[in-house]
């Protein structure tokens, strides 16, 4: 028997204002910044790896570790979105590329429970957050650490109806998946790309519009 809907969402970058791995730099390796950028964007090492190298480098103890994850900036209606799914009898679930570690310091943090979060595992460790991820993992990505689509593909088989929210490269597999997706930044042009319809949002105050407009949707669509 399957469930009425799941909202699946990435986090940094759609669920926030800005990566965490941007907070990081800007604030510890602006002298680097440049080349740093360019390396993501031209992908001379996997996204893995670059995440594991900068996050371990840190070089701060765990309150201060605390204090940058806190400069993250979340999507002030993010909270408003997932409560509103909980309400409405839904699951919201993150698939984050990123790592569980400032995932859970944030939603502790702005008091979002009941939230499943499917990450890269990280812990504090040598002055730095060290990303803890099992090759031998179902979902494990080369790439990314997490495959999103391939956990999404399993996850959306015990829902009638699924949303996905996302914001960039990995999230487009997953996102298509879906049977509303809602796009910001990279995954807009992606999706146009491959002529797949989408709800294009700047904020979860978009999303929070659509789902208030398309109520009788949340809680009776099908799939």
């Amino acid at each position: 028997m399957t469930k009425a809907f799941l909202f699946l969402s990435d986090f940094d970058g759609t669920l926030t204002g800005k990566d965490f791995f941007h907070v990081i730099i800007d604030q510890y390796f602006q002298k680097d910044s440049e080349q740093l950028y360019a390396d993501w964007d031209s992908k001379v090492t996997t996204d893995l790896n670059f995440l594991t190298r900068l996050f371990g480098a840190i070089n701060r103890d765990q309150a201060g570790i605390e204090e940058d994850i806190l400069k993250i900036p979340f999507d002030p209606d993010a909270k408003k979105v997932i409560e509103h799914v909980q309400r409405a009898g839904g699951d919201f679930v993150v698939i984050s590329a990123g790592t569980d570690y400032y995932i859970k310091r944030i939603f502790s943090h702005y008091g979002v429970h009941g939230v499943k979060i499917y990450s890269n595992p990280g812990i504090y460790a040598n002055r730095g957050i060290q990303l803890k991820v099992d090759p031998n993992g179902r979902y494990y990505s080369e790439m990314y650490g997490i495959d999103k689509a391939k956990l999404a593909r399993d996850l959306i088989r015990d829902y009638d109806t699924v949303y996905f929210a996302g914001d960039s490269r990995p999230d487009l597999q997953a996102a298509e998946l879906a049977d509303t997706a809602f796009a910001k930044g990279k995954l807009q042009g992606l999706l146009d790309a491959g002529h797949h319809p989408y709800v294009p949002i700047r904020s979860f105050k978009d999303v929070e519009d659509y789902l208030l407009d398309h109520e009788e949707v949340l809680n009776n669509g099908s799939r």
